[in-house]
């Protein structure tokens, strides 16, 4: 009883430890954001502030093009998306719900592609990009190739993005009853009616965990966007912070204030889908 009693004590004060620890660099960034940048110049973040004050936030808004950076980070991010998820769905259901040779090797091709780091593999996908060409499009693609266009950036979200979808989707799909799919059989359903109309809609908690998780992994890409776009103005939120540092002085409390307005809608998402947020950490985990 009595070492019951000291482990939870321990594990309790590790934890309460540990968020204080994760929690001050995320409280001296809101500190410094709302301070003047001579100010803790001279007295150092962590004192008595003598001016609260809302220009950084200004500045960093009107500095960092905010608005245009974020109309090119919703048109990868919301396309990236629908595509990653209907696509992986679909492989997901093939692996899951049918039954024939080559199902677990793609399951495992298609997950294996998670285990490379991006920094390994940019060198040949610079190279590949810089050799397909693309029709000029307004936004989307205006660089006349894969590289430098908005499609390019999208394409390489839904490859690098697909192997986790479909490793969680299928874990979540074998979860149902194969039951379903010989009914539907029997009632003559085509394989794509069992996949759209009776496993798709089953999976809608799936899908809403793993919504959520992408919009967030895709919306805070900053590899991606500053390796595959050369233009500034076409590249999405996050590296519209570099705007914010100079070549030879950098305003940190500028920086801090453009972070948490670039953080706010991954924030606002997390607050109002936040049940499936945390329940896609472990959806179709405990099966496989």
């Amino acid at each position: 009883m009595i070492t019951t009693w000291r482990s939870k004590v321990l594990s309790q004060s590790f934890l309460i430890f540990m968020v204080i620890l994760w929690m001050i660099p995320l409280v001296g960034m809101v500190y410094a954001s709302f301070r003047p940048y001579a100010e803790t110049s001279t007295q150092g973040f962590f004192t008595l502030p003598d001016t609260i004050t809302l220009d950084n936030f200004r500045n960093a808004w009107q500095q960092g093009d905010m608005l245009q950076h974020w109309k090119v980070t919703f048109i990868v991010v919301i396309p990236s998306v629908i595509i990653l998820l209907f696509f992986s769905s679909m492989v997901a259901f093939s692996v899951s719900r049918l039954n024939w040779r080559f199902n677990v090797g793609l399951l495992m091709l298609f997950t294996a592609g998670n285990l490379l780091p991006p920094q390994a593999m940019i060198v040949p996908l610079f190279q590949i990009y810089n050799r397909v060409p693309l029709p000029t499009i307004p936004l989307l693609s205006e660089s006349g190739e894969l590289r430098g266009s908005l499609i390019g950036l999208i394409l390489i979200h839904v490859a690098f993005q697909s192997g986790f979808c479909t490793f969680v989707l299928s874990n979540y799909m074998k979860t149902l009853p194969k039951e379903l799919n010989e009914a539907a059989m029997v009632d003559g359903a085509s394989l794509w009616r069992q996949y759209w109309q009776i496993i798709l809609p089953l999976t809608r908690p799936a899908l809403a965990a793993l919504a959520t998780l992408e919009f967030a992994w895709i919306y805070n890409d900053y590899f991606w966007a500053v390796a595959l776009v050369q233009k500034g103005a076409n590249r999405p939120i996050t590296s519209s912070l570099r705007n914010l540092s100079g070549q030879f002085f950098t305003d940190d409390n500028l920086v801090a204030a453009g972070s948490l307005i670039v953080v706010l809608p991954t924030l606002l998402i997390y607050l109002a889908l936040r049940r499936q947020f945390i329940s896609g950490l472990s959806v179709g985990a405990s099966k496989g």
